[in-house]
């Protein structure tokens, strides 16, 4: 397979051996962002080489952040709070996570800059991050009001206190988290579920001072500072989640992925392959960095319907489409339900995933904020092309879809894989071997 602009992948062989998937990338982004505004230096080790990670680094060094590699690990050495003012534009490419975690990053900050991104991220909201953030007294000029980028920040002068979200977005919060770094009061969040906690696990291992009540409500006195802290990024499950579902769906699959991060408040997608009837056991567990990892051992199974909603969606979020192709060789029906936040993605991810299982045959209805997928078994969709829309987890997901398709499936428009996860076309290579 090559990995610039198709990828066509045939059907038939059973994945095996031993992988290791790269490093988490919410947590690699953060490694990055945290190091970069805390006093003294650390070592980040696994830190992922994909484009999205790539792009908050290349943003962070703009802002006088020393960053250098060292073998296999990258050296940060932090700012001790005080950012330079960038004497350019801050491109970030198509990663929704660095504009998002440095528009509230930039808003504590004494400085001028300037946030934009290639034309998908420009196409995305940003409303969720600035309308807060006004709200403190950041001040944004941009597209559509200052809810698209390009995006100018205006920082300084904070003042937190009490917000509520409606939707759980750990990008909202982690934004906030870091305005609250140059800000005067106690930030007191609230969401309406804990989402994911990385950026809690790390300000705590950082020094940082805050109370959490475990169902989405958060503290954090503003001012603070933080301290370096060496890093070892787990396994991305994220990535993990494409080789676990390719496993179940393709007889006679058996696959080891090592070091795979398994922190509770994203291990959902575990959680849904269970509840279809999935065999994946957990060989191993242990703790680095505050953030649980463990080796998992995947086996093909019997897959049966199921439902994939409520609380359970912010663990998964990113996950739903390749969801949707083990849905689609599970026997009866998925319904997956409360992911309107898919709609705003790199793509509509809903429309997306479900115009590509159309494409191969399959039966599936499109709800508002959801899919329900009517499932076959080996075979049940058949080869054919199916367009990315330029997302990677789409472009991926139809690959994985293809192992135990009726016949081969090219999937279009897949240079964007490259953003979280280059190593995906030789690593299924190399599994199906």
């Amino acid at each position: 397979m090559s990995a610039k602009e198709q990828l066509r992948v045939a059907p038939g062989a059973a994945l095996r051996g031993t992988l290791r998937v790269p490093g988490d990338k919410s947590i690699s982004h953060r490694s990055l962002i945290f190091n970069g505004i805390a006093h003294g230096q650390a070592k980040v080790s696994g830190l992922l080489g994909a484009l999205d990670v790539q792009a908050t680094r290349r943003c962070m060094a703009q802002l006088g952040v020393q960053i250098e590699t060292s073998g296999q690990d990258i050296v940060v050495t932090g700012r001790g709070g005080h950012l330079r003012e960038p004497e350019d534009v801050l491109d970030c490419g198509n990663s929704g996570t660095s504009i998002r975690l440095l528009t509230g990053l930039l808003a504590g900050q004494d400085l001028y800059a300037v946030l934009t991104g290639d034309v998908h991220l420009r196409g995305r909201p940003m409303a969720r991050v600035t309308v807060p953030l006004s709200g403190l007294g950041a001040r944004f000029d941009g597209r559509h009001g200052g809810k698209m980028a390009p995006l100018s920040v205006r920082g300084g002068g904070l003042q937190v206190g009490r917000l509520t979200s409606k939707v759980a977005s750990a990008q909202v919060k982690t934004a906030l988290m870091l305005a609250s770094l140059g800000a005067e009061g106690v930030l007191d969040y609230r969401e309406p579920s804990l989402s994911r906690d990385h950026s809690e696990r790390l300000f705590r291992a950082m020094g940082a001072d805050l109370e959490m009540d475990g169902l989405g409500g958060l503290k954090v006195p503003g001012g603070q500072d933080l301290q370096a802290v060496d890093i070892q990024v787990p396994g991305d499950i994220s990535s993990a989640a494409f080789f676990l579902v390719a496993a179940s769906i393709t007889p006679g699959s058996d696959l080891v992925l090592r070091g795979v991060g398994l922190n509770p408040t994203r291990d959902g997608v575990l959680h849904a392959l269970w509840a279809m009837g999935a065999d994946i056991q957990v060989l191993d567990k242990w703790v680095s960095g505050g953030e649980e990892i463990g080796d998992l051992r995947v086996r093909h199974a019997a897959l049966h319907g199921t439902e994939i909603g409520g609380g359970l969606i912010p663990r998964l979020v990113d996950e739903v489409p390749v969801l949707a192709i083990a849905a689609a060789f599970a026997t009866g029906e998925t319904r997956f339900t409360d992911c309107a936040e898919l709609r705003v993605k790199e793509s509509d991810r809903l429309a997306a995933t479900a115009a590509g299982l159309r494409a191969l045959g399959g039966d599936v209805e499109e709800l508002p904020e959801g899919l329900v997928v009517q499932g076959g078994s080996i075979g049940a969709l058949s080869g054919g092309e199916v367009d990315s829309c330029g997302d990677h987890r789409i472009a991926m997901a139809f690959c994985v879809a293809a192992c135990a398709a009726a016949a081969p499936v090219l999937v279009h428009d897949t240079a964007n894989v490259a953003t979280s996860f280059p190593e995906f076309p030789a690593l299924l290579d190399s599994a199906r071997a």
